[in-house]
């Protein structure tokens, strides 16, 4: 006689089946992690503090990127290609572009050539140190009886020039040429009949004076410079390229007066010779 099929928790001819036993679950081993924040002990292997979320593990810190001289040189790995999949060709230089530049280069240097001399001579100017380039003619406007033009040139300053006509001396000149163009950079000029106090103040003095260079292709340069009523030597900033002749007019003087004359007591020029 059939009975009733078993059930499923029922053992055949046993009675009911017992309960399985229980797997025990997975045991985590480690030691907690302490959150760095809010001191909270973490099971091992958590991401996120179980208190206040902080992560617990960042990483490695991230790559720091070389300064931008190191990279210059620095060629990263090549890549290696996927299996099955053609390179690219790169970008091939063309074959007789060196040669154009270099041909490019050599043109430039041609044309430039005759310009070579005159940047040199530029950078000479304004690093070299300046020498004194004396003139070799001088003539004045005037001169009074014992004091010529030439005693403003010749590298005394116990002497003096001096026009002939007492006052002001406005539009009296001292005038001088080169044996060969100069390039000026320097004026110093020793005001009053002599550089000693105690003879500086016997004649009028100038206080203003145009200096106007002439260079060699005929092109005039002119600076005024104001000059100190005191002795001794005072040097001006006054430029002029391949300069051949200077003229130097007395716009205004010092203590002038009856029977009173402008007086020069020296002039020197300071450049370097063409």
């Amino acid at each position: 006689m059939d009975g009733p099929a078993p059930g499923p928790d029922a053992w055949p001819d046993r009675g009911p089946r017992p309960p399985a036993p229980e797997t025990p679950g997975p045991v985590t081993a480690g030691v907690p992690v302490i959150c760095p924040n809010c001191r909270t002990e973490n099971a091992p292997g958590r991401t996120l503090c179980v208190r206040c979320a902080l992560l617990l593990d960042p990483g490695p810190p991230p790559d720091v990127r070389p300064p931008w001289w190191r990279r210059i040189f620095r060629r990263g790995p090549r890549q290696a290609h996927v299996a099955g999949t053609r390179p690219k060709r790169g970008w091939r230089r063309p074959r007789f572009g060196l040669p154009i530049v270099l041909l490019l280069l050599a043109a430039g240097i041609w044309f430039a050539l005759p310009h070579l001399s005159g940047l040199f001579g530029f950078a000479q100017d304004e690093t070299g140190t300046p020498e004194s380039v004396p003139p070799s003619v001088f003539r004045a406007s005037s001169a009074v009886s014992g004091h010529p033009a030439g005693a403003a040139f010749d590298g005394f300053n116990n002497r003096y020039w001096a026009p002939k006509e007492a006052g002001e001396g406005a539009g009296e000149y001292l005038e001088c040429e080169f044996a060969q163009p100069v390039g000026v950079r320097k004026i110093v000029v020793f005001s009053g009949t002599s550089a000693r106090k105690d003879e500086f103040l016997t004649q009028a003095r100038p206080a203003r004076i145009t200096v106007v260079l002439t260079a060699k292709d005929g092109k005039e340069t002119s600076r005024t410079i104001r000059l100190r009523d005191q002795a001794g030597q005072q040097t001006f900033d006054v430029r002029g390229t391949e300069t051949v002749r200077a003229r130097l007019v007395v716009d205004s003087a010092y203590g002038t007066g009856k029977g009173r004359r402008v007086a020069v007591a020296e002039i020197e020029f300071f450049g370097r010779r063409s």
